[in-house]
């Protein structure tokens, strides 16, 4: 939502490309305007309903998402008439179009600005931050070779016009959903001792890209920095890279089995090939980190003029990349998701501090930072944390009752302050497992409402596919067939199988010192393992026809995979 309140209203959206305006006094509605769909105008693509907006001096800016062709336009804040627009995929003779390698219109798409841009007043500027790389599969890069401007990118605008006046894009031609799709942040800041206005960048890559507001330029340093390649997928041969680095891994590590548990937050899933950020891919799996759920992603970052450092919610969420992937890329069963809080200074690109958190904070986990040097940030298991912002030390937390996927704000009445955060529930990256809710919360010094019940926290392992089934009850029963999908009957399918469900069954329950037995069906055509993960318990090399059994000492929830394709998981629970 947006308020002016030189006009009265407050602006939000609503479903059917409306945007919706009502009076400030009495919550009625001023007026309505509602956008052509792509199906009525082939050139309005896209949707409102997901996206943000901000109002400057009677102007509206929103974008557009889930199109083919995705746009930044501003609107006349009291009719809703489009003023300018600029396109994330540009057409014939528009600036950047040469940068799809001759590619057919189908392979131009995506590109689109998922959240509200910043305005700079004094500069006359605004930006905005475009997504990703469609094309119909954003894995695939084949057809698309170039850059594939302006995916990827922050593109600074006129306020008025809409004139183009540059452009940095920080993932040249994107195979991995690694879009740095955030709201930028806006600062003054001091670099080698001058005062330099600048536009903090960056979110997915785990990196800031810290640039110039008024050029572009970098006044920190960005290079282009050579990386793993792949001919087939036409991949760029550099990446940017910030000299100061990332502020999170961009590598997944090995960890050995049976070491520490959880353990290192980027450590390997066994048995896929471990990679880095931008490795290139086809049709083997490379897994790497921080992924495409992970980084900092849909949460909102903040900058404290106090302590001069930038704050972020970031996300350990890895991702396995190829093009046996239908979607982004695989988030593989049975790994931990987790996540940190990250501080650092834009005048020098470095973390101040990084404090581990045991979850996610990368999706819709927004930042609010006072003068009295506090940080709140809601969590998926439903607390908001008060943290000291100088060094993230834990200061207060309260149970809202459901998972926090918004933005704190503060305000005052009365001279006296309030800190607001609504908690109602989040699907990324935990799916049902997070607590669902509806409640706006107000906190203030020496209030005295009461939290509620405390929730069943998230599920913090990626889940396998499929219901759990009872050991005993299956047609063999306590056994597990390698490389086969499960029938409806839990029986094994007749066909090998590299899918993620690829294991029958996918899901078992057995009580506490049951011998499980792991099959490869005699006519599989290859090898297939069972390794489990992480405490190390078993590692099971069978060739068609051979066996091999393990018996469950101790309750817990045991994964497993395939050494011949990583992506078929399975799941034991012991009780």
């Amino acid at each position: 939502m947006a308020v002016a309140k030189d006009l009265g209203l407050v602006f939000t959206v609503a479903t059917g490309n409306r945007l919706v305006a009502l009076r400030t006094d009495t919550g009625a509605i001023a007026w309505i305007k509602q956008y052509p769909s792509s199906t009525t105008d082939p050139d309005y693509q896209g949707a409102l309903q997901k996206v943000a907006l901000v109002y400057h001096d009677k102007r509206l800016y929103l974008g557009t998402n889930d199109g083919n062709r995705g746009a930044a336009f501003s609107a006349d804040a009291l009719t809703g008439k489009v003023l300018t627009s600029f396109w994330g995929v540009p057409r014939a003779g528009e600036i950047g179009y040469d940068t799809w390698g001759g590619a057919a219109e189908s392979d131009r798409t995506g590109a689109t600005p998922w959240i509200h841009p910043a305005v700079d007043p004094e500069l006359g500027l605004v930006y905005w931050t475009f997504g990703n790389v469609r094309g119909g599969s954003s894995q695939n890069g084949s057809a698309r070779p170039g850059l594939n401007l302006f995916a990827n990118s922050i593109v600074a605008l006129d306020l008025k016009t809409g004139e183009y006046k540059w452009h940095f894009q920080s993932v040249h031609h994107d195979i991995w959903d690694m879009d740095n799709v955030m709201s930028p942040v806006l600062a003054d800041v001091k670099i080698d001792g001058r005062d330099r206005k600048v536009v903090i960048y960056g979110s997915k890559t785990g990196m800031y890209y810290i640039l110039d507001r008024k050029d572009g330029s970098a006044p920190l340093g960005i290079d282009e920095v050579p990386v793993k390649q792949d001919a087939r997928q036409a991949s760029w041969p550099t990446q940017p890279m910030p000299r100061q680095g990332a502020w999170t891994e961009t590598c997944i590590v090995d960890q050995p089995l049976g070491t520490a548990i959880p353990g290192d937050p980027n450590r390997a899933v066994p048995n896929y090939v471990k990679g880095c950020l931008y490795d290139a891919h086809w049709d083997v799996p490379i897994l790497s980190i921080p992924g495409h759920g992970g980084g900092a992603n849909w949460n909102h970052q903040s900058y404290s003029q106090r302590t001069g450092l930038v704050y972020t919610g970031m996300g350990y969420v890895s991702a396995a990349h190829s093009l046996t992937e239908a979607s982004n890329g695989l988030r593989p069963p049975g790994t931990y998701m987790t996540g940190a809080v990250v501080a650092v200074d834009p005048g020098t690109n470095l973390v101040k501090w990084k404090k581990q958190m045991p979850y996610s904070l990368a999706h819709g986990n927004g930042i609010l930072t006072t003068a009295s040097d506090l940080l709140f940030i809601g969590q998926p298991d439903g607390n908001l944390l008060a943290m000291d912002a100088n060094d993230g030390s834990e200061l207060w937390r309260f149970q809202t009752g459901a998972a926090i996927s918004a933005s704190p704000i503060t305000y005052e009445i009365d001279g006296e302050q309030y800190v607001a955060v609504f908690s109602g529930g989040t699907s990324i990256p935990y799916g049902d497992s997070a607590p669902r809710g509806d409640r706006l919360w107000a906190f203030k010094v020496g209030g005295t409402v009461q939290p509620p019940a405390t929730p069943v926290p998230p599920v913090v392992r990626r889940p396998v596919s499929g219901s759990a089934v009872e050991g005993a009850a299956l047609p063999t029963p306590n056994t597990v067939f390698l490389a086969r999908v499960q029938t409806a009957g839990n029986a094994p399918g007749t066909v090998e199988s590299t899918a993620v469900n690829a294991m029958t069954p996918t899901f078992m329950r057995v009580p506490v010192n049951t011998t499980v037995t792991f099959t490869n069906p005699g006519d599989n055509t290859n090898t297939h393992c069972a390794t489990q993960f992480f405490e190390g318990r078993f590692d099971f090399r069978l060739a068609p026809g051979q066996s091999a059994s393990h018996t469950f000492d101790a309750p817990g929830e045991y994964f497993y995979n395939d050494c011949h394709s990583p992506r078929p998981t399975g799941k034991i629970v012991v009780y």
